[in-house]
């Protein structure tokens, strides 16, 4: 559970980080799992393509979505007790859980422009809430993330175009005059939790041979009623669902696009017709 001083820095910057919250075996067990499943081949959610020949390394390790959905060491860790007592004790109430990521970011990887989860997510009412486990240490060198403090309290942001040479995604928010990002130095087995409003991204992996790779949880608030289609089922934390309205809009989480700014792949929607990525 998280001590007083870790719910005062939520509240009033929007992230608290939990260290050594995984214990360094549970880690290694994790990167492992994770690695030989990239290996083995492609996955739903894999919207980026695995192309071992391309120059991209984004490409060549693309991050994986909604592994809880086919992958039980995901969903076990996704409703792991002490990611559910860290974010009960920030939120003052349980949350549902609706996301699982998994990014490799080998040596050269663009990072993600800075930019709020909630412009995916689409809650309502209220907003969304991380888990990011770091599964190596992070630094700016291997592209750690970098937040700014105190955007929590500010609405969805109007989006400019990014600089797609260094960002995946094609999209970024303007940071308020007086604000700046931080970078997030983490150690394997940390985990950040924050606030769907505030904004944040990562750098660019620029390190020789180190990956910077992270398991990630998207949850959102217990008294929710809606969020966008792409997070449905909802799950309550011990692992049953719950029925919730359809947000308009939302995708998966920052959509990938190349480094002149157009769509990496064409996506199938489920259920539905073939779509173009880019929003």
């Amino acid at each position: 559970m998280p001590e007083v001083q870790d719910v005062r820095c939520f509240q009033e910057t929007g992230y608290v980080i939990a260290r050594g919250l995984f214990g360094a075996e549970e880690v290694q067990n994790y990167r492992e799992h994770f690695m030989r499943m990239r290996a083995a081949g492609t996955y739903p959610g894999d919207f980026a393509g695995v192309d071992l020949t391309s120059s991209d390394p984004l490409k060549r390790y693309p991050r994986m979505i909604h592994m809880h959905r086919w992958d039980d060491v995901s969903l076990s860790w996704m409703l792991d007790d002490r990611l559910s007592h860290w974010m009960t004790g920030l939120l003052g109430v349980e949350p549902y859980a609706v996301q699982t990521m998994l990014y490799f970011k080998p040596a050269g990887g663009r990072g993600q422009a800075l930019h709020q989860d909630q412009y995916y997510l689409k809650v309502q009412p209220g907003t969304c809430i991380a888990a990011w486990m770091a599964l190596d240490d992070c630094d700016i060198e291997n592209g750690c993330l970098q937040v700014v403090p105190g955007t929590h309290d500010l609405p969805i942001l109007c989006t400019v175009q990014a600089d797609t040479s260094q960002s995946f995604t094609d999209v970024t928010v303007p940071i308020p005059d007086g604000m700046q990002p931080e970078p997030v130095l983490m150690q394997a087995g940390d985990v950040l939790f924050f606030n769907g409003q505030l904004v944040h991204g990562s750098f660019p992996n620029t390190s020789r041979d180190r990956f910077r790779r992270s398991l990630i949880g998207h949850y959102i608030v217990g008294e929710a009623e809606q969020v966008a289609k792409f997070y449905h089922p909802v799950l309550r934390m011990d692992g049953t669902s719950v029925e919730l309205g359809v947000s308009e809009g939302g995708s998966e989480c920052g959509v990938w696009v190349d480094e002149e700014g157009g769509p990496v792949v064409t996506m199938r929607a489920m259920g539905g017709p073939v779509a173009d990525v880019t929003e």
